[in-house]
């Protein structure tokens, strides 16, 4: 109990990539413009699917939900990591803190488990079409998108209060953009390395499970899109699934390496970069590689801007 109150503090210093940079002006424009495209994208997706009665279909749902995900996601860090900087600060208080962990894993957990659904969505598309609208009905997508949120903010509360529990007595500087796990599990004055596993362990879980239903479900959507007599309709399949793979190739690949990997391999700086990468720089790429490549998205679109007739 004495250690706990010798060792109290009420804030951290959080050491990101512009504290590292050899170039913050440079690092600082870059993450502003992509924080900007990241809202805008987000935001012009989302307002297209809600407008226009064409993509109203489970698949632009859950897409509509992908979107508001990155939207949160990237505004959980942008913000604070921008005016931080511009201000001369790099402090966040303990409340912060655990907000802004609590924040960043829902949905980051939610966006795992959604990519997952909107694999098996393009599963049921290409294997059960005449049945998709049955199968992938309205209260359907609503427990889909439910479950992820769910699931996500448990975990995330969870994690969040252990993490918080332990006395920190250390360097009160986080070498990280934001308040995460490992990097903040550094600081703690308590044996912590029980919790480190098991935080790889359930790492690991939350990431294979989901991953492996994606895999599993575009094994199937490949057998059946071969199989199609159409060429037209396998490159339209093929050009659809091929957008939600290169999103999902984004989020894990970086959540791979954040979380699977083992914490005697994390460096700092390295770190830094990669979760850039997937708060910010992510975010502001799934819009585009859905949009650029989608007929559905684009004609809607030209539509709001008045080049296509209602």
């Amino acid at each position: 109990m004495e250690l706990w109150n010798i060792t109290l503090i009420n804030s951290f210093f959080l050491i990101g990539i512009l504290q590292d940079s050899r170039s913050p002006e440079l690092v600082c424009a870059a993450i502003t413009f992509l924080y900007l495209v990241a809202m805008a994208s987000n935001g012009l997706l989302l307002l297209l699917i809600a407008t226009d009665n064409r993509l109203h279909v489970p698949m632009y749902f859950l897409l509509s939900q992908l979107s508001l995900m990155d939207l949160l996601f990237t505004s959980i860090v942008a913000p604070k990591t921008l005016v931080d900087y511009l201000c001369g600060q790099n402090t966040i208080s303990f409340t912060g803190c655990w907000l802004q962990m609590f924040l960043a894993l829902t949905v980051g957990i939610a966006e795992d488990i959604l990519l997952a659904f909107m694999a098996y969505d393009r599963y049921v598309a290409i294997h059960h079409p005449l049945n998709y609208m049955v199968l992938m009905r309205p209260t359907v997508c609503c427990s889909m998108v439910a479950i992820s949120w769910l699931l996500a903010s448990l975990s995330a509360l969870v994690y969040t209060i252990y993490t918080m529990h332990f006395p920190f007595c250390r360097n009160q500087e986080i070498h990280h953009l934001l308040c995460e796990i490992l990097p903040l599990l550094k600081l703690a004055c308590a044996d912590t390395s029980q919790y480190e596993f098991m935080v790889h362990t359930m790492g690991v879980t939350f990431l294979v499970i989901p991953l492996s239903a994606i895999l599993a479900s575009y094994t199937l959507v490949l057998i059946a899109v071969f199989h199609m007599p159409s060429a037209q309709g396998r490159q339209k399949a093929l050009l659809t699934c091929s957008s939600h793979l290169t999103v999902v190739g984004l989020y894990y690949g970086a959540a791979m390496v954040m979380y699977v990997l083992p914490s005697a391999y994390h460096i700092p700086q390295q770190d830094n970069i990669i979760s850039v990468f997937y708060t910010i720089v992510t975010p502001a790429l799934n819009p585009l590689i859905y949009s650029l490549r989608n007929k559905d998205v684009l004609g809607a679109l030209k539509k709001v801007i008045g080049k296509e007739p209602s």
